[in-house]
């Protein structure tokens, strides 16, 4: 047999061939909407030509400031312009975005800033002391830091005399907006919670962003000139992708320094805000909101909620005010959506109560992710989709990460069997839907947040006179799950619960500490081990 004729003189190259990234929907942004509003604060507005000025100046300070290829830049900022202008400019500088979670405790902070090897900061005002303490605990060389002031901060607190809007005036605007060099280069890095002590740092490359933030609009109703409200921490996964997806289709951000539900509804309403996305606490301060005013939202609004399991009450509540809930599930791997709970046409003609039971489902793989399946982990096969067997949701395909970041054997443990394992166990109905059941990590999510359990696990054993913990989920109206710790004292002991949570208050971040303390014998089995399952059972 001959060779191939189709791969004779049908090379790749600069003419039929560039690299995906994201990048990419800022400089079309500015070309085809240069005058539409990119992004809404308060009482500051920027157009799409602005943004990518303001994008470009920061890749070029960056770059005047030693930092590029293989170089990590952290956030500790709320969604304001400059949080949203890091998605662009720091990869723009060929360096990585690292966005940490804002209510971080200073421990964990230290961490991730040495084990990221990070260059420099961007901080806000009210996390300037977090910072501070944070950099007091390093051992490795302290990172720049480039304070962001804000009119709206409750504080005025900075570390040294680099202001955000100085370091980008002082820089000239790129020559040429750029792509990587290699669309597997890593774009962020999200360090989230597991099951061992220190967290994880997810590494996620140019390609996989690029098709997730297209992704978003294909699997819900995200319209060309969408207005889309920050109730989502940008910290969070990247905002799932959703700062590269309004790029893309030039629609506007409306910046959230706080979450407050009647903050968010006015806000929808002067705006016409057609998107949002949030944890099932936030879509119930909307939907509380709403309801005491006697609002409607018309024309209707599309959100997105994730995290811990939602009640099918809140998918009612919201609907009868005119928001049409998207269930969606992912992990940080997975540049967090993985999964969409894709409605039927069908579902109309049943009643509310039968959509909200459907639609509470984690649902299917968008286009963009070539498999999303519950297998049976040890035979690496599909369990059968009866909504009854339950096996692990694996993952493969585009839009996963790269690995974690110095930890070659927690990425080969991940990527067993060519998929990624979640560690997440579920099982998969008649219509092919993902039905989460439990999470073999016994990660808390808590406000979208993840917990480990470990980890505040390991603050309790701290008290001297606590002979045994175990940390599981509970069920919370508001945060959608919250920690539940049994304590087992040691003999003669009097501590009592607010004693307890005295203790952990010390030494966690107040949304890990637990909101319920149960005090008595852990019942263990004979090798050991504590039945996690039965104490979650208790307290459901």
């Amino acid at each position: 047999m001959g060779d191939n004729i189709y791969n004779m003189g049908l090379d790749r190259n600069p003419a039929n061939f560039t690299q995906l990234s994201p990048l990419s929907f800022l400089s079309r942004a500015a070309d085809v909407f240069p005058l539409r509003k990119s992004v809404i604060y308060d009482d500051r507005s920027f157009t799409w030509t602005q943004t990518l000025d303001r994008c470009s100046r920061l890749a070029s300070a960056l770059k005047g400031a030693g930092i590029g290829q293989g170089c990590t830049v952290s956030t500790l900022l709320p969604n304001v312009p400059a949080m949203y202008e890091a998605h662009f400019g720091v990869p723009a500088a060929g360096a990585v975005l690292n966005t940490i979670n804002t209510r971080i405790d200073a421990g964990s902070l230290a961490f991730i800033l040495e084990h990221s090897e990070t260059k420099l900061v961007l901080v806000d005002p009210e996390l300037v002391a977090l910072l501070s303490d944070a950099l007091d605990l390093l051992e490795a060389p302290h990172p720049i830091i480039v304070n962001v002031a804000d009119a709206a901060s409750v504080q005025s607190a900075a570390l040294g005399d680099l202001e955000y809007e100085d370091f980008l005036a002082t820089a000239q605007p790129l020559s040429e907006w750029p792509l990587p060099e290699n669309e597997w280069d890593a774009i962020a890095l999200g360090y989230t919670s597991g099951t061992t002590g220190d967290p994880k740092g997810v590494v996620t490359h140019h390609r996989g962003a690029f098709l997730n933030a297209i992704s978003n609009t294909l699997i819900s109703n995200v319209p060309p000139n969408a207005v889309y409200l920050w109730t989502l921490p940008m910290f969070h996964c990247n905002g799932w992708c959703f700062p590269w997806t309004l790029a893309m289709v030039g629609g506007t951000n409306i910046c959230l320094r706080r979450v407050d539900g009647s903050k968010i509804v006015d806000l929808m309403l002067k705006h016409g805000v057609t998107n949002y996305c949030g944890a099932p606490v936030v879509h119930s301060l909307i939907a509380e909101a709403a309801e005491s005013t006697g609002i409607r939202f018309q024309p209707r609004v599309a959100a997105w909620i994730a995290g811990a399991a939602p009640s099918k009450k809140v998918f009612m509540r919201l609907e009868e005010r005119g928001v049409d809930l998207f269930h969606a599930y992912g992990l940080t791997e997975t540049y967090a959506l993985a999964t969409i709970c894709t409605k039927q046409p069908e579902w109309l003609e049943l009643n509310e109560d039968e959509r909200a039971t459907l639609n509470n489902r984690q649902g299917v793989r968008p286009p963009t992710l070539q498999d999303a399946m519950v297998l049976d982990p040890v035979t690496m096969q599909p369990v059968p989709w009866d909504g009854i067997t339950i096996g692990e949701v694996m993952f493969r395909g585009n839009t996963i990460m790269k690995g974690y970041l110095k930890n070659p054997s927690a990425t080969e443990e991940a990527f067993q069997g060519g998929w990624f394992h979640s560690g997440d166990l579920g099982v998969q109905d008649a219509q092919g839907y993902i039905l989460i059941k439990d999470r073999s990590k016994d990660i808390i999510i808590s406000g979208g947040e993840n917990i480990s359990s470990i980890e505040v696990e390991e603050a309790l054993m701290a008290h001297a006179e606590i002979r045994l913990a175990a940390v599981v989920a509970m069920p919370d109206e508001k945060w959608g799950e919250v920690p539940a710790a049994f304590v087992e004292l040691q003999p003669h002991s009097r501590l009592d619960e607010a004693e307890i949570i005295r203790h952990c208050m010390a030494r966690l971040a107040k949304y890990k500490v637990p909101k319920k303390v149960v005090l008595g014998p852990i019942s263990v089995t004979p090798t050991g081990k504590i039945q996690k399952y039965a104490l979650r059972t208790s307290v459901a």
